[in-house]
């Protein structure tokens, strides 16, 4: 009976930490991925995060919101790279067509449920620039019957996309979460920074 207790004890640790280990690497990647990201603009060059990275760093973005929550965007969309952020799905440094980047629904873009229509983002590139813009729309898909047609989006609009429901339990399901937004034209942003 002790030795049952033990094992009981030593599976729920190893259950916990299984539970732990996705949102702790998540968080430190970020770290890391933000000294990368420094790096990539000092350079102006593509910067692995560490050495056997698959990805690097081509964007950064902002939720603006009570607390400001900033998240290093990676090259790519690919199981391996959204474990450590969100990716870039579509989209250039050029801004020559719409941005589409994709996150884990638990970790990185679980932030996407608070935004609604008039929430802000802002988007830097490896230049430094910041692109900012307000949601326009937030809907669910389901990617069996709907893809997002890039090409029927304004050059300027910036798609986030994760699993849904947030909360729900089974992996890859069909459901996606979709926050649309468009670029604030520079002359309105200058306009409320002189006020």
């Amino acid at each position: 009976m002790k030795h049952l207790g033990l094992l009981v004890t030593v599976l729920s640790f190893t259950v916990l930490a299984f539970g732990l280990w996705i949102p702790f690497k998540a968080l430190v990647a970020q770290e890391l991925l933000a000294l990368a990201w420094a790096e990539t603009q000092a350079r102006q060059m593509q910067v692995r995060p560490w050495p056997w990275a698959d990805t690097w760093p081509v964007a950064r973005l902002n939720f603006q919101s009570d607390s400001l929550q900033s998240l290093i965007v990676l090259d790519g969309a690919h199981g391996e790279s959204l474990a450590f952020g969100p990716g870039q799905v579509f989209g250039d440094q050029m801004n020559a067509g719409p941005t589409v980047i994709a996150g884990h629904r638990d970790t990185h873009f679980s932030h996407l449920r608070h935004l609604g229509p008039g929430s802000s983002l802002e988007l830097q590139s490896r230049d430094g620039q910041w692109r900012r813009f307000r949601v326009t729309d937030t809907r669910v898909v389901d990617s069996r019957f709907e893809q997002i047609n890039t090409s029927a989006l304004p050059r300027d609009a910036l798609l986030l996309v994760t699993c849904y429901p947030f909360n729900g339990l089974e992996a890859n399901g069909p459901l996606r979460y979709v926050v649309e937004a468009k670029a604030v034209p520079e002359e309105l942003v200058a306009a409320v920074v002189e006020r």
